[in-house]
Order: C-alpha cells, then structure tokens, then sequence
C-alpha cells in the first residue's frame, strides 16, 4: 500500500492536477476569509469555511476522475489486479494519496483562525472543529468520486457522473422538502429505495438468488410494519432521509457552533461504505 500511495502521490503533484487542486481550493477559501473575516470582521472562520462548499462539485471529480477510471483506460489496471498485494491495498492507497493531495489546502487554512486570533477575538476551538469537519465532508466527497471512477474506463464520465451525484448532495435539503409526508408516500419511497439497493446488490456480487431474497424480505417487513401501524410512516421518509445530509452535519459546526458527533460518525461511515464498495466493484473484475 505504501508504494501505490507514494506512486499516486507523485503523480498528482508531477502534473498539473494536484497543483491546481490545491491552489484553487486555497484561493477560494482565501478570498472568502478575506470578505467575512479581514474586510467585515466576523471572527469566526467556521461561516467562510462553509461559503466555499459549492466549490467541492468542480474540484473533487478533477482529484478523482483519473483515480481508477484511467488506470482501466491504459490497461495498467492488470498489473494492478495481479500484483502482490490486496485490492484493499490499492484502493487504500490510491484513496489516502487523494487525501493527502486535499489535506494540504487544509492545513494552509490553519492559519486563517490565527491570523483573526492576531486581529481581534477568535473562536480557535470552533474554527478548528469546523476544519475538522471540513476534512471529513471532503473525504467523503472523494469516496464518492474514487467510487465512479471505478465504475468506467472514461475520465469524462466519471467527472460528469461524480459533478452529478456531489450537485445531488449539495441540494439534499432542499429536495427532501419535496418528499410526500403521507404514509402512503414514505412507503413507495422505502420501496423504490430497497429495489436501488438490491440492483447494487446484484451488480457488486452477481447472485440473482440474493438479490431476490432480500427483495422479497425488505418488502415483506415494510409490508409487515405498513399494516401494523400504517399512521408510523407519516412523515417517515424525509424525515430519514433528512438524517444523510452531509451539509446540515457541517452546518452544525459552522453554524449552530456545536460539535455534532452523530454528524462525524455520518461521515466515517459513509467513507468506509464507499471504499468498501469500490473494493468490491474492483474485486470483481479482478475474478472476471
């Protein structure tokens, strides 16, 4: 793992793709730094943290298009897949070269709470947590890149379909609102979520038997749960739903200025799934 990881990171700052990554995270973060804390005088740097969130959309697929989508391009991916060493190793390796490369604009933003603690009042404790998050949220965002980037041999598709499914997160909030409140809704909605899983399901192992045992169980139990207490499942759906939103766990940082451990846990949980399952796609071809 350790030689991939050097490797990976050699050659995203070998080229202009970790270069950029870096420079333009840092500029932004910079420049709002710079209008709300230096210019207007707000002393915490947690609320200019969250004003360069939309930039993640562009800057994340850039980091992780070429991650495991031009490995398979090139063909290099063999070697990968029949060198001695774990397919975990690969992935891990290729997944903490990228947060190494998105760690450094990180550790630049440090400096912003101690320049403010320099000016005037600061909150450090907040800012840093905040950072903290920060970092979380963006390990997440590149799980799910490195994810789509396994999926296809295409860089461009795997920049357009991780632009998608990261602009899909961004208005989270906004389009749980939509959701149907009624009972009837929230179980059509757990339905259709069931069937995505088990189609996951089928295409990381293949078993159809599988797939269609927990089909058939999923909906049984929410068929069971419907026609126990059918008044349960109002509201049920978006308000679940609401529960995986990755902005409002920042937000309780930047924000509410609280540190919100479920929010953390989200975030851990989350990036292991998404290394998991990029595991697993990459497994599979390695058999096939």
């Amino acid at each position: 793992m350790t030689a991939i990881y050097k490797r990976e990171l050699c050659s995203y700052f070998n080229s202009m793709i970790g270069w950029v990554f870096v420079s333009v995270l840092t500029v932004f973060i910079g420049i709002y730094f710079f209008v709300n804390n230096l210019f207007a005088g707000y002393p915490y740097f947690a609320n200019s943290l969250g004003s360069t969130l939309f930039v993640f959309m562009v800057l994340i697929p850039i980091l992780t298009m070429r991650s495991l989508a031009d490995e398979r391009h090139s063909k290099t991916d063999q070697l990968l897949l029949t060198a001695p060493v774990s397919v975990t190793a690969v992935v891990m390796g290729k997944y903490l070269a990228m947060l190494t490369v998105f760690a450094v604009p990180v550790l630049i933003a440090c400096l912003c709470p101690l320049i403010i603690a320099v000016n005037g009042t600061a909150f450090l404790l907040t800012d840093y947590c905040a950072l903290f998050a920060f970092f979380l949220l963006g390990a997440v965002e590149i799980a799910v890149g490195m994810l789509i980037s396994s999926l296809t041999e295409s860089q461009i598709i795997a920049a357009v379909g991780t632009f998608g499914l990261l602009l899909l997160l961004f208005l989270w909030d906004d389009l749980v609102d939509f959701l149907p409140t009624t009972a009837t809704g929230s179980v059509l909605g757990f339905l259709i979520a069931l069937i995505l899983v088990c189609f996951l399901i089928n295409a990381l192992s293949d078993n159809w038997k599988l797939t269609a045992a927990v089909l058939a169980v999923g909906a049984a139990v929410l068929a069971a749960f419907y026609l126990r207490d059918p008044s349960a499942f109002a509201g049920l759906l978006p308000d679940v739903l609401s529960r995986f939103s990755l902005l409002s766990a920042f937000d309780s940082f930047a924000v509410d200025h609280v540190f919100d451990v479920p929010g953390i846990l989200l975030y851990l949980s989350l990036s292991a799934l998404l290394v998991f399952l990029t595991v697993q796609v990459i497994q599979r071809r390695r058999w096939n």
